[in-house]
């Protein structure tokens, strides 16, 4: 049985055709609209290339918000067009599919239980690092979502009381210091302050802030930019101290840090290990979580909304 998961995410939606494996055996993608309706249309549209070429039994969406408790809408989506919209059913009437939806981090987090990094354990966190921060929360593999649904919103912590803005309309959320978007901010700010420092990003046309992207970063970081180095440094730093806030209150077995930042993971993990080492409650005297960079990668969330998918068709 084939079924597609979408990762509707704040910039990029990414549809995938996925087998019962967890194999991901054809991909579409779009930019993200801004309107609600153009959203739908550009999901249909992705899922409409994919069933060209594929018979698919139903469809799965890891949406980058609150989603609610019997996953058939979105209530709030900070990144998204969405709000309190009854997307399932709505998706379902345009594709002719049975659809359901997950948060993100939720579904990327089933994968990587099912197919990756977080393989049997008991506890296990998933951390996405993306256009935002997705959070999820995996106990004896069952997902938890807290009283309405929600649980866990990690990237809207607040580390930095009056720090930079969010649109979740709060101000000094996690993921305004850790994610690539705020792995570009970073950059941004260190242009304004430090431009000598960089031999790569200060070129036109990246000097321009609006043109700093994650993926421009990772680039310069790679080719050994001292400024783009220090961005993941920072990026580093308030990872490794989220994970000690995320490890005080859940005592996880294993961290998976998933998103598209992900895939720099050796431009920033190991340094952020140290400091959430340094920083947990009880540093030197306790089990530190095993954090892992997710085993499926960016398609983590497409694998598990897929999945998720499958087990619908199952159960009818």
């Amino acid at each position: 049985m084939l079924t597609v998961g979408i990762d509707v995410g704040g910039t990029t939606v990414r549809a995938g055709v996925v087998d019962n494996h967890g194999s991901v055996l054809d991909t579409a993608r779009t930019a993200t609209p801004a309107g609600q309706d153009a959203l739908e249309n550009a999901i249909s549209s992705v899922v409409a290339q994919l069933t060209h070429r594929h018979e698919v039994s139903a469809v799965g969406l890891a949406v980058a918000g609150f989603v609610t408790e019997d996953r058939r809408g979105v209530r709030f989506a900070p990144h998204l067009a969405w709000r309190q919209a009854p997307v399932a059913d709505r998706m379902s009437r345009k594709l002719r599919l049975p659809v359901v939806l997950e948060h993100d981090a939720n579904a990327a987090a089933m994968a990587e239980y099912r197919f990756g990094a977080a393989r049997g354990a008991r506890v296990a966190v998933m951390v996405a690092l993306g256009t935002g921060i997705g959070g999820a929360l995996l106990i004896d593999g069952e997902v938890f979502r807290g009283a309405h649904g929600v649980a866990p919103e990690l990237g809207h912590l607040r580390v930095v009381p009056g720090g930079r803005p969010c649109p979740c309309g709060k101000r000094g959320c996690w993921e305004r210091y850790c994610s690539g978007t705020a792995l570009a901010a970073t950059t941004v700010e260190l242009l304004a302050t430090e431009p000598g420092l960089s031999t790569v990003l200060a070129r036109e046309p990246v000097r321009d802030g609006r043109a700093v992207t994650g993926r421009a970063v990772a680039g310069a970081a790679r080719e050994g930019d001292p400024l783009a180095l220090r961005a993941f440094a920072e990026l580093a730093r308030w990872l490794g101290e989220g994970l000690a806030l995320v490890a005080d209150v859940y005592d996880p077995e294993v961290v998976v840090i998933g998103g598209g930042v992900s895939e720099s993971a050796p431009l920033f993990l190991d340094e952020a290990r140290e400091h959430y080492a340094k920083q947990v409650t009880g540093a030197g005297h306790r089990p530190l979580a095993r954090i892992r960079p997710a085993q499926l990668g960016d398609d983590a969330g497409i694998v598990g909304a897929a999945a998720l998918a499958a087990d619908l068709v199952a159960r009818v």
